[in-house]
């Protein structure tokens, strides 16, 4: 009987090698999971660079889940040592490396974000590594075996790299290293499927040409689109204010989702919810509605979805208040801390956000309460108000 791979390519953008693509490669990924006798083992690699996490972020995820529903095994690797040097992908310049405890805090806040979306529960549906694990641990003779399975020409054939040393601009040698390193947890991890966007592709081939090199058989690679934001033209991304942060209070969510331009509507319920795309509403409007209940309910539950349509936070007029204000102030006059003192001492440890971007200045002040205005001050995780006029 044929088996339905429906959710495998759902919102995928490629799965390669394709038999097609070489003579060596006699089987694709379908008959691959329609004939193995054991749960594959799947891969998808988070580098935490930062501390919170988007929507854009939680395709590769959610595609992960799909495996673990068809029963398969997903090894979610922590790129605790890759992430003090940076995946150069994509970028103009060397990135900052971070410090071990800057890797440790961070990866601790994806693993909290992404519970909602992966099988954490099922025994045998998730493994959770970290590369230090044999990446610390690697002598010079291995580095110098993994150098020689790729050439200069190779690693300068990578878009990023080509880009900088055609404009002169500096590519350091460990840079270098981090393709390398990638592909090397791959034969670590003996994975049998790689997940990534579409910008992963070299990083992910690189997985596959070390496993060879190691005598396993090379991975699959699924590569998955990069989100566009919500402003319709730029990919997702915190710097340009275009993002739906996971942390964000669900009223955010909702807030957000409902102004998705309509030619980015089918690709959101493809990429974010498992809705059938035939059964949408007509009305874009109805779609932006349905599009933000989906995916709240997602995260925080029907009954976050209900209270959201009932209006249900707290708010708070700003006109009780003489500008310019400290934060901490308000974190007092708003209820949600007892004294100023303690707003101080919340914005330090990092509880605050305020729409959903974390404030560390416990000094911060405000000038204009325009600026404020229809925003959320959070405190916690649970604690919430709508700042108004």
């Amino acid at each position: 009987m044929m088996q339905d791979f429906s959710w495998l390519h759902r919102g995928v953008a490629e799965i390669f090698p394709q038999p097609t693509d070489s003579a060596t490669e006699i089987e694709s990924l379908e008959k691959r999971l329609a004939t193995t006798e054991r749960p594959l083992r799947v891969k998808y690699g988070i580098d935490p660079t930062g501390a919170e996490i988007h929507l854009g972020h939680s395709i590769p995820m959610r595609k992960l889940r799909a495996f673990q529903d068809a029963g398969h095994t997903a090894v979610l690797l922590i790129g605790d040592f890759t992430a003090r040097i940076g995946d150069p992908t994509g970028k103009s310049e060397m990135r900052r490396q971070l410090t071990e405890e800057d890797v440790k805090n961070n990866a601790q806040t994806y693993l909290d974000q992404v519970r909602p979306i992966l099988d954490f529960d099922t025994p045998g549906r998730l493994e959770i590594r970290y590369n230090s694990e044999w990446l610390s641990k690697l002598d010079l003779g291995k580095i110098l075996e993994l150098l020689s399975t790729m050439t200069v020409g190779q690693m300068l054939a990578k878009e990023g790299f080509a880009e900088r040393y055609k404009k002169e601009n500096p590519i350091f040698l460990h840079e270098f290293l981090y393709p390398l390193m990638q592909g090397y947890d791959s034969v670590a991890l003996e994975a049998d499927v790689e997940l990534g966007g579409t910008d992963q592709k070299f990083n992910i081939a690189v997985g596959r040409d070390l496993q060879r090199h190691f005598g396993q058989k090379p991975q699959y690679g699924v590569l998955l689109p990069i989100l566009i934001g919500t402003d319709g033209v730029q990919k997702m991304s915190k710097s340009l204010g275009n993002y739906v942060g996971l942390l964000e209070h669900p009223t955010q969510k909702y807030q957000k989702l409902q102004q998705v331009p309509d030619h980015l509507l089918e690709e959101y319920f493809t990429l974010l919810t498992n809705l059938s795309i035939d059964k949408l509403p007509e009305s874009p409007r109805d779609r932006q509605k349905l599009l933000a209940q989906e995916v709240v309910k997602q995260y925080h539950g029907e009954q976050a979805v209900k209270d959201i349509e009932a209006g249900d936070m707290p708010e708070f007029s700003l006109a009780a208040v003489q500008f310019p204000a400290k934060l901490a102030f308000l974190l007092n006059a708003t209820g949600l801390c007892k004294s100023t003192g303690e707003g101080k001492r919340k914005i330090s440890e990092g509880g605050v956000r305020l729409d959903g971007d974390r404030i560390t200045d416990a000094d911060a002040s405000i000038a204009d309460p325009a600026e404020l205005h229809g925003r959320v001050l959070q405190l916690g995780k649970n604690k919430f108000v709508r700042l108004i006029p």
